[in-house]
């Protein structure tokens, strides 16, 4: 047992999809998992394990930011034996190049942040995505025909700030959104030697101000979910 996760050993599937939200991952769990044990409750950051179409995947929440999914991610691979996590969230979009709902699957993620360099010595403030899920995920998109865009991300500690636009360090990568968590789920795998990938929904177009409504929101991230679902079988 972890210190933030209550689940058993054995407990937790190799491939975790992790919202930030854990009503959103009871939502997945109750909507496209079968046989599902909710494995984990502490600090209501909920964990469900079930098999999608036979297959075994844990749905869990990483909260907000990357001290928060830092700490998540990096029990799940070093105390669970996790190999794959998928991060499924929102972002927004610095640049009318992307619309709301379109999908992104980030190339690498950008960001300001110490951790990777404070927690694992890793420098530079640009991480890829690892392992293998990025192209497990490209390849069932268009299996499906999903429309899937690539792009770097900018990976913020800040949501609220004084100037508005588009901040030096995602300009200086060329990211056309801002999430708040994929540069530390990164930073952990490449330290452990696993796989990791971030499967975003825009949710705002931040020059123009339009964005999801909250009844829409729940409906929108749909095609998201079913994607990473059906990328881990």
């Amino acid at each position: 047992m972890s210190v933030h996760i209550s689940a058993a050993k054995g407990e937790i599937a190799k491939t975790v999809l992790m919202p930030g939200d854990p009503l959103r991952a009871k939502y997945v769990a109750d909507n496209f998992l079968t046989e599902v044990k909710l494995v984990s409750q502490t600090r209501n950051a909920f964990y469900f394990t079930g098999k999608f179409d036979g297959t075994p995947v844990t749905i869990g929440a990483s909260g907000m930011g990357c001290p928060s999914i830092g700490i998540y991610s990096y029990e799940l691979y070093s105390e669970y034996e996790v190999d794959t996590i998928i991060r499924i969230g929102t972002c927004g979009a610095y640049t009318t190049e992307l619309d709301l709902f379109d999908l992104v699957l980030v190339d690498a993620a950008a960001s300001e942040s110490t951790f990777a360099k404070y927690a694992w010595e890793i420098e530079g403030d640009l991480i890829k995505h690892q392992g293998d899920a990025y192209n497990k995920i490209v390849y069932t998109a268009k299996k499906l025909g999903l429309g899937l865009k690539t792009s770097n991300i900018h990976s913020s500690d800040i949501f609220y700030r004084k100037n508005p636009g588009t901040p030096a360090i995602a300009k200086k990568h060329n990211c056309l959104a801002v999430e708040m968590e994929a540069f530390s789920l990164f930073a952990n795998a490449l330290h452990l030697g696993k796989s990791a990938a971030s499967l975003l929904t825009v949710s705002d177009i931040i020059p123009t101000h339009r964005f999801i409504s909250a009844n829409e929101r729940e409906k929108a991230l749909i095609p998201m979910m079913k994607l990473a679902l059906e990328a881990v079988k």
